[in-house]
């Protein structure tokens, strides 16, 4: 039932604003969570980062348990963090941090400190923005509204077999790979094999969403060797499920459907442009006059949108 959304814009522009108007056409797909991933400006050194704490009575003291780690990796914070609150027991957070010596294991040890604060994207231009509540009070309490970028992915969720906590909502980061973002519709029913068979190869879980395995496995695929087409191509064999994801990387969108194409995709270009969603309604809301929707199912269950027409890297 959720809904998933993506926009590419041919310039840096209010891409945020769109993806807010895109995941707030879908809010009745899933209320529980609403999660944005935005590609900005590429910093030329160091990384973005964006996160939650799960106790705000705690948060000094965890905050310098995560700058130790920081410091330890030959890395630290490259100015104050952000920090926004409520009246929620958790926080969200983000910061911009200097390269650590080497990136995996940096994220590796940080991840020992996730019962307390959880890094949820690291990049060199992505932000992953997720909160409970619907689009308008997630961009309200984050400001998605006035993010600026070139693309990014939204997602609405109803949780289903996993908590609705919003560290288990979408998307999700690919880690330990920097910018890389997913959003997920549907199931995946072969999960805890494919979990184990990573785990095995060294990746960590932090939740029991099975949304968070595709980022992984599709990045794992690329590790391996293949281009980000025949990693999308692989993945409806591969995969065992009903299920549409959006991948993205900072060279644009891939999206894949299970061979069944049970999940739905609606999809408005124009040159160098693009808006994606679960339902037509919410690619109305950025394209308001008259526009072909294309329906991404059938034979079209792969495909790669570059930004401004750029090929998407391999």
């Amino acid at each position: 039932m959720c809904g998933i959304a993506g926009r590419i814009l041919n310039a840096p522009g209010q891409v945020g604003r769109d993806l807010v108007n895109l995941m707030d056409a879908q809010e009745h797909r899933g209320a529980d969570s609403t999660g944005f991933a935005v590609y900005g400006a590429p910093m030329e050194q160091g990384y973005v980062l964006r996160g939650m704490g799960f106790d705000k009575a705690q948060m000094d003291s965890d905050l310098d348990a995560f700058r130790h780690v920081l410091k330890d990796h030959g890395s630290d914070l490259m100015g104050d963090p952000r920090i926004v609150t409520d009246a929620a027991k958790h926080y969200c957070f983000r910061m911009e941090i200097k390269d650590p010596k080497n990136l995996q294991a940096w994220v590796a040890d940080a991840d020992d400190l996730t019962d307390r604060i959880e890094v949820q994207s690291c990049g060199r231009s992505l932000e992953i923005i997720k909160d409970i509540g619907g689009a308008e009070q997630v961009s309200e309490k984050h400001k998605v509204h006035d993010m600026i970028g070139t693309h990014g992915l939204g997602h609405a969720r109803l949780a289903t077999e996993s908590s609705v906590l919003p560290n288990a909502s979408h998307p999700f980061w690919a880690r330990p790979f920097s910018d890389v973002a997913i959003v997920h519709n549907g199931q995946i029913t072969d999960y805890f094999t494919q979990r184990n068979r990573l785990e095995r190869d060294g990746y960590r879980f932090l939740t029991e969403n099975d949304s968070e395995l595709i980022a992984v496995w599709v990045s794992d695929q690329m590790k391996q060797g293949l281009s980000m087409q025949q990693a999308l191509t692989k993945s409806i064999s591969a995969i065992d499920g009903v299920f549409t994801f959006m991948i993205a990387t900072p060279d644009g969108i891939g999206f894949a459907k299970d061979r069944f194409a049970m999940k739905p995709l609606v999809v408005i270009e124009h040159p160098g442009e693009l808006a994606a969603a679960t339902e037509e309604q919410a690619v109305r809301r950025v394209y308001v006059d008259e526009s072909d929707v294309i329906n991404h199912d059938g034979p079209s269950l792969t495909g790669i949108w570059g930004v401004g027409n750029r090929s998407m890297a391999a």
